[in-house]
């Protein structure tokens, strides 16, 4: 094993991301698309009359996978040019096909593509887990669709909902992705064999002026690759634009992973629901007893980094001149592959986080039971008028009862006497009894429980039948 303690390395591989988004995202992968992208521009060519022989092409797919780094790397000494190395060692492992590898070819061919298509891989990996993150949210709301929880606005006790109805609420959140990818997928576009400055020049010279030619050479290519389209306009490169769609995408799910995440910490806090804490987990140096939420607040870390990051390739769009300029091409090696590391971390703390959350209903009932009184005091004045109050007086009464019982909780640190209080006092012709029979919990939550079902079985359900394939993955939380 080599000795890497002395050098720097990428948290992304060490902690976050998974070996799937590593490999994706490695040398590897890339090289040998490359290779498939010269294949498939010797075929397309070959298919559009040029002198390209069955031969030659059978030779590059011998070759295609046992790339001969060593060789690539002495080329790359002497040319200092890295796909001009590359093309030269796969020459040297292919002879006969050397004379036409790269033909008519700039170096954006083999690197735009490929960034293309390493960006579909990724996002296809991003859309299987975001489904299974769906899933497991699903599972947790119809579980708990009908268990009522005190709902907070501005973090302030509000109106009663359900566990299941306030999971649906981060369940909306990554149904609104999953729209998003599926779409930014289903549109993407290679760059196709555009040349130097976007024109086609040298492959209208290779085809002796033919236009038609020109125009199905980007089309074979994109279905050899499996792509419905090319650009149909660019410079040298693709619209960076595309980037910065792209990688909107992974922040939008970026927003939604971190919103769960800081309601969950919240939660953690309240005692109500916590995420899961392994036998051995230490949570504290310091304090022994605690239990911290900190994939919860890797989440909410790597979220922010994601989010962040999606402004770099917006300013390299936004920057480019003309045809083309370079100063792309570092900031966008890191940034996009860094927004597909830390979104596949986030998506896996996500997955690991929902599979196990520990809910405490006697917490969540005992809270809930100490703000209802306060909010029950309309139904219990107009019962009190039904039985012949006085609605303005009974409103009165209510409030300074409500004030009284505030104090108590606020500033002596006691429980809520409320009921109590309107129970003894004769103007509201009730009794405790009959008050604590309208203070059942399932009488203040509205739809919830049906606004879940119904959210569940006509948004959520269709869409786990429709990818049932890519249900069912195990995913390893390094640290």
């Amino acid at each position: 094993m080599p000795d890497n303690t002395n050098t720097y390395n990428s948290p992304f591989n060490a902690r976050y991301a998974s070996k799937e988004m590593q490999y994706i995202y490695s040398p590897d992968f890339k090289f040998k698309t490359w290779r498939r992208l010269w294949i498939a521009l010797a075929e397309a060519e070959k298919e559009l009359g040029l002198d390209i022989t069955q031969e030659q092409i059978d030779e590059l797919k011998a070759h295609a996978d046992d790339i001969n780094y060593e060789v690539a790397q002495e080329y790359e000494k002497k040319f200092r040019h890295d796909v001009m190395s590359h093309v030269h060692a796969y020459g040297a492992q292919c002879p006969k096909a050397m004379p036409i590898i790269h033909l008519g070819a700039t170096s954006c061919y083999v690197g735009d593509n490929t960034d293309v298509i390493t960006m579909r891989e990724a996002l296809l990996l991003i859309k299987k887990k975001l489904v299974n993150a769906i899933a497991g949210v699903a599972k947790f709301a119809d579980e708990y669709k009908d268990m009522p929880c005190l709902g907070f606005t501005h973090f302030q006790p509000a109106q009663p909902t359900t566990v299941g109805k306030r999971a649906t609420l981060w369940l909306m959140d990554l149904v609104l992705d999953y729209e998003e990818i599926c779409h930014v997928i289903d549109t993407l576009m290679l760059l196709g064999s555009k040349g130097t400055t976007g024109t086609q020049a040298s492959f209208l010279e290779l085809f002796n002026g033919d236009h038609e030619k020109c125009k199905a050479l980007d089309r074979i290519v994109a279905e050899k690759m499996g792509f419905r389209s090319c650009f149909p306009v660019s410079g040298q490169t693709y619209a960076r634009k595309l980037d910065t769609i792209v990688c909107n995408c992974l922040g939008l799910i970026a927003q939604s992973c971190c919103k769960f995440s800081n309601d969950l910490r919240l939660l953690q806090n309240l005692k109500e629901i916590e995420e899961p804490f392994e036998k051995n987990q230490i949570g504290s140096s310091a304090m022994a007893y605690k239990r911290n939420p900190m994939r919860s607040e890797r989440i909410a870390s790597l979220s922010r980094y994601v989010m962040i990051d999606t402004l770099n390739p917006a300013w390299t769009a936004s920057a480019q001149w003309f045809e083309r300029t370079l100063d792309d091409s570092a900031n966008k090696r890191v940034s996009v592959a860094e927004a597909f590391l830390a979104t596949d971390g986030i998506l896996d703390l996500y997955i690991n986080v929902t599979s196990g959350l520990v809910v405490y209903p006697k917490v969540i009932e005992a809270r809930l039971m100490s703000e209802l009184p306060f909010m029950a005091t309309e139904n219990i004045m107009m019962d009190a008028v039904k039985k012949g109050g006085n609605r303005q007086d009974l409103h009165e009464k209510i409030r300074q009862h409500s004030m009284a019982a505030g104090a108590v909780v606020k500033v002596e640190g006691g429980s809520n006497d409320l009921v109590d209080r309107i129970a003894n006092d004769p103007a509201f012709m009730i009794s405790k009894e009959e008050i604590l029979e309208i203070l059942k919990p399932e009488n203040f939550v509205g739809r919830a429980p049906q606004q879940t079902a119904d959210f569940l079985n006509e948004v959520v359900n269709p869409i786990l039948e429709r990818e049932k394939d890519l249900l069912g993955i195990d995913v390893e939380i390094s640290v």
